[in-house]
């Protein structure tokens, strides 16, 4: 039986739902009576979290990420999965345990027609943009024929990417039932995990580190002496099959097309049914589509779009010095932007990548005059996670549409009450229903 603190925590990313919850209840125990020792809870946070459900590149669940963030002394997490929804009721779960304040949603891939002829934030695929929903609480979901379809595009996507390097790497092809899906819990296989299926079988088919060095070598078109210095580097490595084989120019490369994808609208539609909060994610702002940034936000608020996403750190932490300023300079442009048009920014790290840090650093010179609005942003994602939850009174719900005359007083009231149920005693929340006003509401949470 698993006692010792690595043990447990190991646990906490297994694939059995079950250990990792019991995994998680030991040690929030241990905490409570002091066998574990946590920081208390810091002003960072990352809303922006991705899991093993769809990729993180340490391996860690949903459960995994919330202990994690407490490790780490954080106010507030968020969990955002490509193309899938299969964490949301477990990450919620393990924050309600913790008391971690959160929100949760999904990324996907959309095709956006009035950019066709245009990059938006999918480098080398016009007319397609990564795209969220936001605030996603557990329940029936509302239109399962769209979730379907997204996790079904996906996954035949990324079958035939397999059936396409397996011609290039015919010596260790892999079967994708047998090969990939084991190393996903719910069958959600991405490039990423196909690079580990090749990396493992060439370890298999190769372990000679000299015959494995010569045979990836050969085939990636790489130095052989470049390669036995890399080998060992498991997630560097597999980066470099991913980018020599799946990424344009290689053989596994499937080409964007808009009609493989859902329109940005549809997906809209389908948050919003789902009472979640469509969202606009920025790349660097240097792409042909995200240079007409005004257009592409009309675009995008006249589909539906509530709220942005940015993931601060390839926007600010770069080395070169011109590209730096290029794109800090874009990154304050765009936060203002936001601001003007009252879109609440959520922001964090993703971890969709092995070497991505957990959390941003606010108080780097770029970041920390931006800490205020990118705070704003977690508690109100956290505001609407409860008051959906609960009652059916999220950022964009009837209530809310009935209850504030503008946006700004809209977002002044989720912040707050964010901010305020945080601290709130365990029962406040039972009081709370949309027979509420606004002032009601937000007293209920504060005294």
């Amino acid at each position: 039986m698993a006692d010792t603190l690595e043990q447990l925590e190991a646990l906490l990313d297994d694939f059995n739902a079950d250990v990792r919850l019991k995994a998680l209840t030991t040690l929030l125990e241990r905490a409570k009576t002091g066998q574990v020792k946590l920081p208390p809870r810091g002003e960072s946070f990352n809303m922006h979290c991705h899991s093993f459900f769809s990729f993180n590149g340490y391996g860690y669940s949903p459960t995994g990420l919330v202990w994690r963030g407490m490790k780490q002394g954080l106010m507030a997490m968020g969990l955002v999965d490509f193309d899938v929804l299969d964490g949301v009721a477990e990450f919620q779960e393990a924050c309600r345990l913790a008391c971690m304040p959160c929100g949760a949603g999904m990324e996907t891939r959309v095709f956006v027609p009035e950019f066709a002829d245009r990059e938006i934030n999918s480098p080398g695929e016009p007319g397609i943009s990564y795209h969220m929903g936001m605030g996603f609480v557990p329940g029936t979901v509302v239109e399962p024929a769209v979730a379907a379809s997204l996790r079904e595009q996906a996954g035949a996507r990324t079958g035939r990417i397999v059936e396409r390097v397996n011609t290039l790497l015919s010596e260790i092809a892999l079967d994708y039932a047998e090969d990939v899906l084991p190393l996903t819990p719910a069958g959600n296989a991405t490039e990423r995990h196909v690079c580990a299926a090749y990396y493992a079988k060439a370890q298999e088919t190769y372990p000679d580190p000299e015959r494995r060095a010569a045979f990836w070598a050969a085939k990636l078109g790489l130095d052989a002496e470049a390669v036995k210095k890399n080998l060992d580097d498991a997630p560097g490595f597999q980066g470099i099959i991913r980018t020599k084989t799946m990424k344009k120019g290689g053989v596994g490369y499937i080409e964007a097309k808009g009609e493989d994808f859902p329109t940005a609208d549809q997906v809209n539609h389908f948050a919003l049914a789902n009472g979640a909060i469509p969202v606009f994610a920025l790349l660097d702002g240097t792409s042909s589509g995200e240079q007409c940034m005004d257009e592409l936000l009309d675009v995008m608020q006249a589909g539906g779009v509530a709220a942005v996403n940015i993931i601060p750190d390839r926007n600010w932490n770069i080395k070169d010095p011109g590209v730096k300023r290029v794109k800090v300079a874009k990154f304050y442009d765009f936060v203002e932007k936001a601001k003007a048009r009252d879109l609440p920014i959520f922001v964090g790290t993703e971890m969709n990548a092995h070497g991505q840090r957990f959390v941003d650093d606010f108080a780097a010179p770029e970041m920390a005059p931006l800490h205020g609005v990118f705070t704003a942003g977690a508690w109100l994602l956290h505001a609407h996670t409860l008051l959906q939850a609960r009652a059916g009174m999220g950022y964009l719900s009837p209530w809310a549409g009935h209850n504030f005359t503008s946006t700004a007083e809209k977002n002044r009231f989720y912040e707050a009450f964010g901010r305020a149920a945080a601290t709130a005693p365990s029962g406040a929340l039972g009081q709370i229903g949309p027979d509420l006003n606004p002032a009601e509401a937000l007293r209920s949470v504060s005294e």
